[in-house]
């Protein structure tokens, strides 16, 4: 039988637990977060390509002597720059000009030779005349006096030769540009076209080289064939930020390179003031297709999920919504959105890490530009490879 004391407390308890309920007071709604959002920046961009190559001189010259003897003179600084035609060594000239004055002095007896023979022919035309003379002798001697007229001219050709070779003892730039370091020092004997003496390299312009993949040249035959010679590039060195140096590209190969798969390529850039040297290295970008209509947002507001980007927008009521975006390269800290978005879109641009698909958010309008990029953040390198800038450059 249960007693009817517990029975009450029961009931009684039971009172007090919801009289304490109802009297506790609600717990107030969550807010909704702040976040900032901004209409796209649109903008007519021009996509960049990345590349990685070395410059190279346009023109490499070893200098070697054209004729043999013992080195006399160096007449240049190493490391300098030299002109064309500045002379650089000298040769002993004294064996070369003795062959020349032996040559001349060849030539003088076969035109003394040539001058007796044709007095001859002529004496002997006159006896022909009168019958003094065979007209076989009368022919032998036109015979002699064209063989001397050949010697005259082996002798005028030897005299020429012998000339030159005076003149390579002397010798001089090919081209202009900066000279290497001698390697032959005074009273050592050269070979003709045999002994290097120093290397020229041309500076300005300069030449860079790089190669390309199978898989942008392909993009850019699809977009209606390569490249076209003199579009604008761009090339920085290891250790700058910004891409300073300008050139135009000036080559491309006709095939690609079956080991590799990339195919070769260079551009030509202006080197007035000869700071760039043959052998660095550099990061090159080549303009792409023609100018389009490009939307761009900060790369920060651009997430991942899965293998999708995507971006959150905040709708007129504050619902957030999530857009998978196709996106383009970068445009100094912005990122070009191919797709994916609309130009009256209201992106979410700072406070995304709090904004939840279907969820409400108070949103504060503000406006993207390029100024605004902070460029002390981490920026997140999202494919394609590449950068973009707007038409008039920045």
């Amino acid at each position: 039988m249960r007693n009817p004391f517990f029975g009450a407390a029961a009931v009684l308890a039971g009172a007090l637990a919801l009289s304490a309920c109802q009297g506790r007071p609600k717990a107030a709604a969550t807010p909704a977060p702040a976040v900032t959002v901004a209409h796209p920046l649109v903008e007519q961009v021009v996509d960049w390509d990345d590349y990685v190559g070395q410059f190279q001189a346009v023109n490499t010259v070893e200098v070697r002597p054209r004729v043999s003897g013992y080195l006399v003179g160096v007449h240049f600084k190493d490391g300098q720059m030299v002109r064309r035609g500045q002379e650089l060594f000298t040769i002993d000239p004294r064996p070369t000009e003795a062959a020349l004055q032996q040559a001349e002095a060849q030539q003088a007896r076969a035109e003394a030779t040539l001058a007796n023979a044709r007095t001859e022919l002529a004496r002997r035309k006159e006896l022909l005349g009168i019958q003094a003379v065979s007209k076989e002798e009368y022919e032998a001697q036109q015979a002699a006096v064209r063989t001397a007229a050949a010697d005259v001219a082996a002798a005028q050709a030897n005299v020429r030769a012998q000339a030159l070779n005076v003149g390579f003892t002397r010798i001089t730039a090919p081209i202009s540009g900066r000279v290497s370091y001698r390697r032959v020092d005074v009273g050592n004997a050269v070979v003709a076209d045999s002994t290097v003496l120093t290397t020229i390299v041309s500076v300005d312009p300069i030449r860079f080289v790089f190669q390309g993949s199978e898989a942008l040249f392909l993009k850019h035959q699809r977009q209606g064939g390569a490249h076209a010679l003199g579009t604008p590039v761009r090339i920085r060195l290891e250790d700058e930020p910004d891409y300073r140096w300008r050139g135009k590209l000036d080559f491309i190969d006709n095939a690609i390179e079956p080991g590799t798969g990339a195919i070769r390529g260079h551009a030509v850039v202006a080197n007035p003031s000869g700071f760039l040297t043959p052998g660095m290295f550099g990061h090159m970008q080549l303009a792409d297709a023609k100018p389009y209509q490009g939307m761009l947002i900060p790369d920060t507001a651009v997430a991942t999920q899965g293998a999708k980007r995507i971006v959150y927008v905040a709708a007129p009521d504050g619902a957030v919504d999530v857009r998978v975006v196709e996106l383009g390269p970068l445009s100094g800290g912005l990122r070009v959105i191919r797709s994916g978005l609309k130009p009256q879109d209201l992106v979410i641009i700072d406070g995304q890490q709090r904004a939840r698909p279907g969820q409400k958010v108070k949103a504060k309008l503000d406006r993207i530009r390029h100024e605004d990029v902070d460029q002390g953040l981490p920026t997140v390198v999202l494919p394609p490879a590449g950068s973009a800038t707007p038409v008039g450059g920045r």
